[in-house]
């Protein structure tokens, strides 16, 4: 084998290794002065770097502006866009005084290309206010956790108060994917089309964030930037079920530095199965029934992501009555199994009847009842 060969062969090795964002150790080599990696279900830090330290988010602030929207908003309601949001500084959806857009339209243009006009829209439409949104946008942040975030405007334009931590930043996603309808949906769109009131054809939306693109599983999140904060990135990627989020702030190279964190949380954590749909769950009684017993089982499987050591912290909880009145109807929800993570629920699914049992008819009870009594006489006084 020549030198050559062996100098190229190593070249490429190396090269591999920093698509894959490892150093030796396995540990990814990042440039942002902040950055961490968790997985969302259970909110486990798989890797950190000054992951509490204060920074200004820039318009990943627009995470939190989509969250109260889909939470609080009406989606399909129309929104007149004021003189404020239409006058609106930085990146902008070009949204004129007067001009109408459903809310979910305004989400996309806020999401896809960072429209600051959008969110002062939004805001206004749900609180009347900027300010008075942003204090939705704290208390909500507060409520999930993220307790070192402070939000003055919907839009993530420079303000001294408005400040936030990578390890915030990815609570708020991780909420998002977890417990928001639609969040998904609309921070892993790459492209959409939406009105364009007065001009002769419409909006047409690609998504900034180049990871949708990059890296195989990518659904979100939210790129920003200003001069005061850098380059900033909370991107996700979901695999085998399993959905993980990257937070860099203030970063030189943000594209590579998130696929080196993505790739670390993936060789982190894998898929566990701890049911399977169908699994018999438990077992009780049916009153006045034809059958007196029925089983229960789990309607779907459930996957939650494990890394070393961590198997033990799962275990499941059971909520169903010890017993239950006839009728009943095969697939019927009688009850429900959550998988927790130490004291925290991550999942749930339905327990269901695994099959019909029908209410016992009048002549049935008549004789069930006949026939216990004659039994009770039977053993005490024959």
């Amino acid at each position: 084998m020549s030198k050559k060969f062996v100098l190229i062969l190593s070249m490429v090795s190396v090269l591999l290794f920093c698509q894959m964002g490892l150093v030796y150790g396995g540990v990814p080599e990042i440039t942002a002065k902040s950055a961490i990696v968790i997985d969302a279900t259970t909110g486990r830090v798989l890797y950190a770097k000054n992951a509490e330290q204060r920074h200004y988010p820039a318009s990943t602030t627009k995470i939190m502006t989509l969250i109260i929207a889909l939470e609080k908003g009406n989606l399909n309601g129309t929104v007149t866009a004021s003189k404020n949001a239409a006058s609106t500084e930085g990146s902008s959806l070009s949204l004129s005084a007067g001009e109408q857009l459903k809310l979910l339209d305004l989400l996309y243009g806020m999401m896809l290309i960072s429209g600051n006009d959008a969110t002062v829209d939004v805001a206004e439409n749900i609180a009347g206010s900027v300010p008075n949104f942003a204090r939705l946008m704290t208390e909500k942040a507060h409520a999930i956790g993220a307790v070192n975030t402070n939000f003055v405007n919907s839009s993530g334009l420079p303000d001294p108060n408005h400040y936030t931590t990578a390890h915030d930043l990815a609570r708020i996603a991780a909420y998002g994917y977890t417990n928001v309808p639609m969040f998904a949906q609309i921070v892993s769109t790459k492209h959409k089309i939406i009105p364009w009131a007065g001009k002769d054809h419409d909006r047409d939306l690609y998504n900034e964030n180049k990871m949708l693109w990059l890296y195989n599983g990518a659904n979100g999140v939210k790129t920003g930037y200003t001069e005061v904060a850098g380059p900033c990135l909370v991107s996700a990627a979901k695999r085998d079920n399993l959905q993980l989020i990257a937070v860099v702030l203030d970063s030189d190279q943000m594209w590579d530095d998130s696929i080196a964190l993505l790739n670390y949380g993936f060789s982190q954590v894998k898929p566990l199965t701890l049911l399977n749909k169908g699994d018999i769950m438990k077992t009780i009684r049916v009153d006045n029934g034809k059958s007196t017993v029925l089983s229960l089982a789990a309607d779907a499987s459930l996957t939650v992501p494990v890394s070393d050591g961590d198997k033990d912290q799962y275990h499941t909880v059971i909520e169903a009555p010890e017993h239950i009145a006839a009728p009943v109807t095969a697939g019927e929800k009688i009850g429900v199994v959550k998988t927790m993570y130490k004291d925290r629920e991550v999942a749930s699914t339905d327990l269901v009847a695994t099959r019909s049992v029908e209410k016992k008819s009048f002549f049935n009870l008549f004789w069930g009842s006949l026939w216990s009594v004659l039994t009770f006489f039977i053993r005490n006084f024959a």
